[in-house]
């Protein structure tokens, strides 16, 4: 409310105006989302993104004049519709802070619960005064079968529940649509997850463009493109059998059950050609990628569809430590108590091991795991996800091994600030599933990996990482876990765990190399978000070109 008083002083009046409205607001103490010490930054927003300044004075109850300018300024207005999972809503978070500080209007489509656990994303674009607003909308869990409440793909207490819950949230079309048209803001164009192919119908009836946002990296989605163009799957039955995916830049096989497309998700099926079809007639892909990571796949994915932005790594939007721990869902432990533990380490001694939000594991699997890292002799910080079967891994943790590792080993139960740990000084190496949002973190970080895939592209992320910017080393995982279901024994011995880390964390020639280049690449991933770099150029451009496409409507 006082941030958008403060607009209006800014507009219609002065500088100085808005700035003792402000500081007098937090004198007597209102609620204003700008503290004083940040009200030089915040004014300096609004005067850098003047023309953005109208649609926050609108959200304050801006009267015909006030919406009168507004629609003259022609602000662009992007409203971004994440898919409701942990690893599909923070990168998109990201996105909406990215596009936010280069002047973009964003509205943000969320429900009830997941708007709850934006919390601390919301009190950061407030505090930083981005024009950043949740839409929220009623999920309706109940109408499909689903429990009231149920609005995440990790809250679904089977993968059965799947199809109920993707059918949940196509019917939040017509409601979706008549916040759009009632929004004092017109929106410039919608970007949405490829899972929402719906809101391509959306944005064929207001008349704007619908832009995918998968999450993966460009050298997955290239090689998805090719899979499903070509329907390489449509006669294998055999899942070892290996496939060539001829097309493709650099040599890639892989077999059937590591192919996207093979995984196995009720619901899923019968709207994957509806997925593909939609993403193929989208105005173009916005990707959480840097061109100098993967220029060649970049360029080859390029020439088989429209428009690719490459804005990433979106993670770098956060740039101190305060607002990467408040990313995604709190924390299980203090922030401050892993921060002080890591500062106790040696420079690059320690190894951090997580497997992301959806990654089902067996016990027996934990416990091989655990003893590897234990036989490594290396510091670690391990995070494993409560779940039904964590009260048994729980009892072998403090039936020993704790004990055991007390002097140099941290274990996490539950969500973890990944960024804030990967960014110490003291990690040395990143074990992880290769999920997309955990891989462009590592490579941010600079630091290498060891690859442990279990599902969908994660496997075709190892590829990347290991053979192709050869910054890190597989595991050796032999089977493929079909998403939301495990193995019932350890895919990975104890022995593996432990050569993996002790080859990575020393100092032999294989692994000095992959350190070297992990370091270079997370130097060029945030070069690529400054001033002038790859990905700050790609923003602007793909904010000038859905303003383009709106005056060219209007």
């Amino acid at each position: 409310m006082h941030t958008s008083v403060a607009v209006k002083l800014l507009i219609n009046s002065s500088r100085q105006a808005a700035h003792d409205f402000l500081v007098n607001a937090y004198l007597q103490g209102s609620n204003c989302s700008c503290h004083t010490l940040t009200v030089h930054a915040c004014l300096g927003r609004l005067t850098r993104y003047n023309h953005t300044a109208m649609s926050f004075a609108s959200h304050a109850g801006a009267g015909a004049g006030d919406q009168q300018h507004r629609c003259c300024s022609r602000t662009v207005h992007f409203v971004l519709v994440p898919m409701m999972a942990q690893g599909h809503t923070i990168p998109m978070t990201d996105m909406a802070r990215l596009l936010a500080e280069h002047g973009a209007q964003i509205s943000l489509v969320t429900t009830p619960v997941n708007a709850g656990r934006m919390a601390g994303f919301v009190a950061a674009v407030e505090e930083a005064c981005l024009p950043v607003q949740l839409l929220e909308l009623p999920f309706p869990a109940a109408d499909f079968g689903l429990p009231d409440g149920c609005e995440n793909i990790d809250m679904l207490q089977s993968k059965d529940d799947m199809r109920k819950f993707l059918e949940a949230c196509g019917a939040l079309r017509e409601p979706l649509m008549a916040r759009l048209r009632q929004h004092g803001l017109p929106p410039s164009c919608i970007v949405s997850d490829m899972m929402h192919w719906w809101t391509s119908d959306i944005a064929r009836e207001l008349g704007i463009p619908r832009l995918t946002f998968s999450g993966f990296c460009t050298f997955a989605s290239l090689a998805r493109d090719i899979v499903y163009r070509n329907n390489l799957l449509r006669d294998l039955t055999d899942e070892e059998e290996v496939v060539k995916l001829s097309g493709f830049p650099t040599p890639l096989e892989l077999p059937k059950a590591r192919l996207p497309g093979s995984l196995c998700v009720p619901g899923l099926e019968e709207i994957r050609e509806k997925i593909y079809d939609e993403e193929m007639r989208s105005g173009g892909k916005v990707m959480n990628s840097f061109d100098e990571l993967e220029t060649l796949y970049i360029e080859s994915y390029k020439q088989v569809t429209d428009k690719v932005w490459t804005i990433g790594p979106m993670c770098l939007c956060h740039r101190d430590r305060n607002t990467m721990a408040a990313r995604g869902n709190k924390a299980s432990l203090d922030e401050v108590q892993c921060l002080q533990w890591l500062d106790t380490k040696k420079p690059g001694s320690v190894i951090f091991v997580s497997f992301g939000t959806l990654v089902s594991t067996a016990p027996q699997q934990l416990v091989e795991l655990g003893l590897g890292l234990e036989a490594s002799n290396k510091p670690f910080i391990w995070v494993i996800k409560a779940g039904n079967k964590f009260p048994v891994v729980q009892k072998w943790l403090a039936d020993g091994f704790e004990e055991r590792v007390i002097d140099r080993g941290m274990i996490i139960r539950g969500w973890a600030p990944q960024m804030m740990i990967l960014w110490h000084q003291a990690i040395g190496g990143f074990m992880t599933h290769c999920g997309w949002n955990s891989t462009i973190e590592g490579i941010c970080a600079g630091v290498p990996m060891i690859t442990w895939p279990y599902f969908a592209e994660q496997f075709l992320n190892e590829k990347l990482v290991v053979d192709h910017l050869k910054i890190g080393m597989e595991v050796g995982v032999k089977g493929v876990t079909q998403w939301g279901s495990e193995q019932k024994e350890a895919q990975v011995t104890r022995n593996s765990v432990e050569t993996a880390v002790s080859t990575l964390m020393n100092e032999g020639e294989a692994a000095q190399g992959m350190r070297m280049r992990a370091k270079d690449f997370g130097i060029k991933a945030r070069r690529a978000l400054e001033e002038g770099g790859s990905s700050y150029n790609n923003i602007r451009l793909l904010i000038q070109e859905m303003g383009n496409k709106q005056n060219a409507s209007g």
